[in-house]
């Protein structure tokens, strides 16, 4: 895949991601593409469903096993609008995506180069290929607004009350 590739399956995870904002989620999407076909997208559904692990990538992981109906993700991109952190990462390895895309970095939690590396360690019996930064700009300014929206909001609320 090339970049024009890579353009346009983060324009469709930036949409999940925009679903996700839309739901005052944290606005972060997941794609993922096997043979040129997108077989999954998610977006976080942390704060519908209560529970820590309705990541977007875990979402599409989940539902790309259900539709190949196999765990081994082989052949297949995961585009993601933020970069993955180490639960994600972790089952990235687990079902052998082969390369991940991701937009915009996470120097707190990014375990995709940022932070750490846990795709591409050796000591682990699979590694995925790393591309950053595409829309990078993009993808960030989703999450910036998002997080200044949240704090006017709750400044907002302390007013009121």
């Amino acid at each position: 895949m090339n970049d024009k590739d890579h353009i346009y399956f983060m324009r469709l995870a930036i949409e999940e991601a925009k679903k996700a904002g839309a739901s005052h989620e944290v606005p972060i999407g997941a794609v993922i593409v096997q043979n040129g076909e997108v077989i999954a997208s998610a977006h976080n559904l942390r704060e519908r469903d209560q529970t820590a692990i309705a990541h977007a990538e875990l979402l599409a992981i989940d539902a790309a096993c259900k539709k190949t109906g196999t765990w081994r993700l082989e052949n297949a991109v995961l585009y993601v609008t933020l970069e993955p952190c180490a639960m994600c990462s972790g089952a990235i390895v687990l079902s052998r995506i082969d390369k991940v895309v991701y937009g915009a970095s996470d120097p707190k939690g990014g375990c995709a180069g940022t932070f750490m590396n846990l795709l591409q360690d050796d000591r682990f019996n699979h590694q995925s290929e790393v591309v950053a930064g595409i829309m990078e700009e993009e993808c960030g300014s989703l999450l910036t607004n998002f997080f200044k929206e949240l704090r006017l909001r709750k400044k907002e609320k302390k007013k009121i009350q």
